[in-house]
């Protein structure tokens, strides 16, 4: 171990030693936990990150619960949906779980040897529910309430499917019609309904209900929840509710900025109605950043690219929580989270026990979110499909593979391009094009390259499409 990662570790350790009677007090708490993940939405939004009225929607609730609690301004994400909502469900880089991109026609999604964030609360004696888009598998054996979750409403893929029945020629015979599903813990999902045009429109508002009575109904059970709600709000196609169609005045991207204001706002009311509010820890996050396609367009604000690259624009997203008398109110912070960070981090909230017999690459933040100054986290690497596209460490970022679009081609690097974040946001001026002065940076990032490709050597990456029953190699 080099002096700097054992400096950082003691500073680490002695932060958590500081904080171990907070953190453990906490844990025995058992706290309520709501966790809302909106679908595609970049940095460059909400009011509270540059956005609002700027873009024809003011998000007064979700810019108020930016103050009742911690803003991130670097919350990290992968590139793809279900990268992301792998990395979040099991603490793990997709890389490590065959989970690395969006597939089509494909056995996909986790295998059941994976432990979810539902799987261990459920152990630690939480009601668990699911209300939105799962995206890490469509299959028996791979449906949220086979991996943890006691109840689920939602869809098993993505929201652009809701077009399907919709284009010319469509064809039932080769193609799918896509379905809204339900399920509870070990049963076969049930099909709803079509989702279709109209149910796209709709089912934001059937997911905040579905949620808000699952909530009610644990309160009532006396049975500490994770209310996991992932809305299909703004993917493709970006259509409103309804309610909020026309309402802002500029269009549908903007009408649905209200209506995701307006939803969040149903759950803060609904805590609040159960008298929960103090007991209960609020995450508001998005998967990925914003869509590029033409038409349906999101923001990235002061960053540069849309999701499916790896540039900052992909990466960072919005991120509010909240936790009253818990997580210091109104503080902001520019220190590194990722969403691997979100399990071991509630794990230790729940008082639940990580998995011991696999990579872990998640670290608990619990100590940072309660008032530490530093995160527990320096970087990370950048994967898009299975290849590392760059690696981001403290203010700098390295890329390997160039791509500033969905829809271009990644371009190998003979010579990595390096920027600093701080000076260069919209990652536009390779240092090395101009001068040598961060060539320090180098062995420091490659260090860091090194150590993860050895934890890849030392577990190998559960590949992509792998069938049930898996153990890996040697168990």
């Amino acid at each position: 171990m080099s002096t700097r990662h054992l400096t950082r570790t003691i500073l680490v350790a002695a932060s958590a030693m500081l904080c171990v009677g907070t953190t453990d007090a906490v844990a025995q708490d058992r706290p309520n936990i709501v966790l809302m993940m909106v679908d595609n939405y970049g940095y460059g939004e909400l009011g509270v990150y540059g956005g609002g009225a700027l873009r024809g929607a003011e998000t007064p609730r979700l810019d108020r619960l930016a103050g009742e609690g911690l803003r991130l301004t670097n919350f990290n994400v992968e590139p793809q949906c279900t990268p992301s909502r792998s990395a979040l469900m099991t603490g793990r880089h997709p890389i490590r779980s065959g989970t690395t991109r969006v597939v089509w026609g494909m056995l996909y999604g986790m295998v059941q040897w994976e432990t979810t964030i539902a799987e261990l609360l459920s152990s630690a004696g939480y009601a668990t529910g699911m209300f939105g888009k799962w995206h890490l598998g469509d299959t028996p054996g791979r449906f949220p309430t086979d991996q943890g979750f006691d109840v689920w409403y939602g869809i098993p893929n993505t929201t652009d499917e809701a077009l399907y029945t919709s284009h010319p020629q469509f064809d039932a015979s080769v193609s799918v019609i896509p379905e809204i599903m339900e399920s509870s813990r070990g049963q076969t999902p049930q099909l709803v309904g079509e989702y279709d045009i109209p149910a796209r429109r709709r089912i934001d508002g059937d997911l905040t209900a579905r949620a808000i009575g699952f909530m009610r109904a644990s309160v009532e059970n006396d049975t500490p929840f994770l209310a996991y709600v992932p809305f299909t709000q703004a993917h493709v196609p970006t259509l409103p509710h309804p309610d909020f169609d026309g309402a802002s005045g500029y269009g549908n991207y903007a009408d649905v900025s209200m209506e995701i204001d307006h939803r969040a706002g149903q759950i803060l009311d609904a805590i609040d109605e159960l008298g929960i509010r103090d007991n209960t820890l609020v995450i508001w996050t998005a998967d990925n950043g914003p869509e590029e396609l033409q038409g349906w367009q999101g923001t990235a604000g002061y960053w540069r690219g849309h999701y499916f690259t790896a540039l900052e624009g992909s990466l960072r997203v919005p991120f509010l929580m909240r936790w009253p008398g818990r997580v210091p109110a109104g503080r902001v912070s520019n220190e590194i989270v990722h969403m691997v960070d979100l399990l071991p981090t509630l794990a230790n909230v729940a008082g639940a026990d990580l998995p011991t017999d696999r990579v872990i690459d998640g670290v608990d933040q619990l100590d940072f979110f309660l008032g530490a100054d530093a995160s527990n986290r320096e970087g990370f690497p950048v994967y898009n499909g299975d290849e590392m596209f760059a690696y981001k460490w403290r203010d700098w970022k390295i890329h390997f593979i160039e791509l500033a679009s969905m829809f271009g081609t990644p371009q190998p690097l003979n010579f990595p391009k390096l920027h600093n974040l701080i000076s260069d946001p919209k990652e536009n001026f390779p240092i090395f094009n101009t001068d040598q002065t961060a060539a320090w940076v180098l062995p420091a990032i490659f260090e860091e390259i090194a150590t993860f490709r050895r934890s890849l050597a030392q577990e190998p990456p559960i590949p992509l499409g792998t069938p049930d029953p898996y153990l890996p190699a040697g168990r």
